[in-house]
């Protein structure tokens, strides 16, 4: 049997032997729509239909968030999508429908159609196999009106999670902004603690986000990509709006993968080996965020085992 040519540009960036397969992480370090709907293209066989895009459109007037430029000529490539999002658990800009579409008008999102999922708060419930601890998770009600998901996420830090990934973004953004939210972060949703920080955290948030990530990747199967835009590297979430740390290291690029542990995995490696990041690793450690990873693997929802393959 011939061998399988190489893979131009490929690397393990974790240096580790391993045996088995490997997802393919593609990967640039050009930031814009170019490079961004190039790497799309590598990945997107599985999407069809009616295309939802899971974006964090952010707090009013946030920094960080990923630019609105570079997002709308992605999603003109994208025919029949729709940029999707959940309301807040946290009182805030986007907390409730109105308060959430006059964010949006405010941050840009206006070229295409946007659909708050919980609208009116209405939900559905995805059952999570072989849960850490949640049997099932309160989505936003519109989640099922999609053929496919693709997952567009500013990769970036986190103040519970300890960085915010591919994960984060399907495991807690495609959660009812009260019910489903409250379950994710492991609090009464009738008696939600003002302060976050008496939210649980550490492992068992961890869990409970892996938990309701699985839903979401079961519900969709293999119609699932993740795209991770690793720039404005703040130790703060999009949530955070213009309170966020000005971050402290510079932009690293964008990963594209049917995998979603391999994506994020990929972009904490590069986190790790990058000669500024001390903050940002400061912020993930400090919060156990690496047990988004383990929790992954455990649940098998991806393969921590990866190539990364350069496009440049």
């Amino acid at each position: 049997m011939a061998k399988q040519a190489p893979i131009v540009g490929s690397k393990n960036v974790t240096g580790e032997n391993y045996s088995g397969t490997a997802a393919k992480v593609y990967f640039t370090k050009v930031i814009d729509a170019e490079h961004l709907i190039k790497l799309y293209k590598l990945v997107n066989e599985n999407i069809y239909g009616k295309v939802a895009i899971k974006l964090h459109t952010g707090e009013k007037h946030g920094p960080n968030i990923l630019p609105r430029d570079m997002v709308k000529a992605f999603q003109a490539q994208v025919p029949d999508s729709a940029i999707v999002e959940c309301n807040t658990l946290y009182p805030g800009d986007r907390f409730d429908d109105k308060g959430h579409r006059e964010t949006l008008e405010v941050n840009g999102w206006t070229f295409c159609p946007v659909d708050i999922m919980d609208e009116g708060d209405k939900t559905v419930d995805l059952p999570v196999r072989n849960p850490f601890h949640l049997k099932h998770v309160a989505m936003g009600a519109h989640l099922i009106n999609y053929d496919s998901l693709i997952v567009l996420t500013h990769f970036k830090g986190h103040a519970m999670g300890g960085f915010g990934g591919s994960m984060k973004n399907i495991a807690i953004g495609c959660a009812s902004g009260h019910l489903g939210k409250a379950q994710v972060h492991g609090v009464d949703p009738a008696n939600v603690p003002e302060n976050y920080l008496e939210w649980p955290d550490k492992e068992y948030f961890m869990e409970l986000m892996a938990d309701s990530a699985q839903a979401t990747m079961n519900y969709f199967g293999k119609h699932i990509v993740y795209i991770n835009v690793m720039r404005r590297l703040s130790v703060d979430c999009d949530c955070a709006g213009v309170t966020a740390a000005e971050p402290t290291m510079a932009d690293l690029g964008i990963v594209a993968s049917t995998d979603i542990l391999a994506a994020d995995q990929a972009c904490v490696d590069m986190v790790y080996a990058a000669s500024d990041s001390a903050d940002l690793k400061e912020r993930i450690e400090s919060r156990v965020g690496m047990r988004q990873l383990s929790a992954m693997a455990e649940k098998k929802l991806g393969n921590p085992q990866y190539e990364l393959i350069t496009i440049d």
